[in-house]
Order: structure tokens, then sequence, then C-alpha cells
């Protein structure tokens, strides 16, 4: 009976450790899941610790082995959604546009599994009671409604983002891809695949570089 416990020990202490290096090594996006595969990854790891914490069919070294594989897996998908855009959409999905100018996309609210009741509450939490006061509505991968309202001049998004033209963000103020082109070359950038992040404030563009 002692052995048992200081077998289940060791594995709490191994899976609490785990926890730890994920969340540094990943990010501290871990903390608070902004997107289904870090939901996934926190899920799974709790599933890991619980499932084999109290089986005395499986060892020390196999859960120590079970983690190393799970890290490793982590780790991969972390940095292939870094490096590669296609996979970060295909993984995570990217953020749904419900209202556009006053005008709601019953398709974009049917795929994104909304109901008018749902939407119309989403607004009402944000003291907004008429769609067509509303400019741009967009739908994060973590739920959260983003609003802009008509008359407003700031995007509530950057425009470019990891060398990505954010075209929803440019609607927003009523701008064009050329325009952002051409603000970045008056600013020494040639290519929009050489900003790490860009943002637009008061009639200002901002620019982080790689």
């Amino acid at each position: 009976m002692i052995v048992s416990y200081i077998s289940i020990a060791i594995k709490l202490a191994l899976g609490l450790l785990s926890l730890v290096m994920v969340i540094n090594f990943t990010g501290k996006g871990n903390l608070a899941p902004s997107s289904a595969s870090d939901q996934v990854q926190n899920y799974v790891l709790g599933g890991i610790i619980g499932g084999m914490i109290y089986n005395e069919n499986i060892g020390i070294l196999q859960f120590m082995i079970i983690l190393m594989i799970w890290f490793c897996l982590v780790l991969s998908i972390r940095w292939l959604k870094t490096n590669n855009t296609f996979l970060k959409k295909a993984i995570d999905g990217e953020p749904a546009l419900l209202i556009s100018r006053g005008k709601l996309d019953t398709e974009a609210c049917r795929k994104a599994g909304l109901t008018a009741h749902d939407i119309m509450f989403k607004l009402r939490s944000n003291n907004i009671y008429s769609i067509k006061k509303v400019k741009q509505a967009v739908l994060e991968q973590n739920g959260q409604l983003i609003l802009v309202m008509s008359g407003e001049e700031n995007p509530r998004y950057p425009l470019v983002t990891d060398g990505t033209v954010q075209m929803q963000a440019l609607d927003s103020i009523d701008k064009t891809e050329e325009w952002l082109l051409e603000k970045l070359k008056e600013q020494g950038v040639e290519s929009v695949s050489e900003v790490f992040l860009a943002e637009y404030e008061n009639g200002n563009l901002n620019i982080v570089l790689y």
C-alpha cells in the first residue's frame, strides 16, 4: 500500500511538472485558451494525468514516456501554427464576420452555430439593441464577439498580423489593400511579409517588423 502511494505521488509530481513545462515552453496562452487546439491540449493533459495516476498497471517509466510524447506533439503543433499560416487556420480556425455595415450574414451565423436569439443576446450584452448600428461584428475563435460601431475610426484589429493582411480590419476603416501597401512603402517596407504587426490608430500606421 505504501509503495502504491509513493507511485501515485511521483506520477502526480511528474504531471504537475509537465504542466508547468508546457505553459513555459508553449506560451502563457494555455492559461487562458484562445483557440480550440489550446483547449484540447489542456483537456488531453488532464485526461492523461487523471487517468494514469491511479492505474497501477502503468508504471512511472511508461507514464514519463507518454507525457514526453504528448509534450512533443504539443510543441510540434505550436511550431507548425507559428510557421504556417494555412495550418494555423486549419487547426485554430479564424474569426467569423457576422455583421457588416448593419447587415447580418445568416450563413456565417449558421456555420458558427448561432441562432438569431444568440446574436441578439450577445449584442444586448454590449448594450446594443439594433443591428443597423453595428458596422462590423466579428466572432473570435474563443466565442467572444468583437464589435465596431458606425462612426468609429479606429479598427479593433491590427491591419497586418504575421505578414498577412487582415481584410476585415481594412474594411472596418473603409480602406483598401492598395492603400495599405502604399502606406507601408512610405515607411520603407516593400512587402507585407516583412511585417510582424501593423496597427492603425488616429490616422497613423504603427509598424513592427520581423
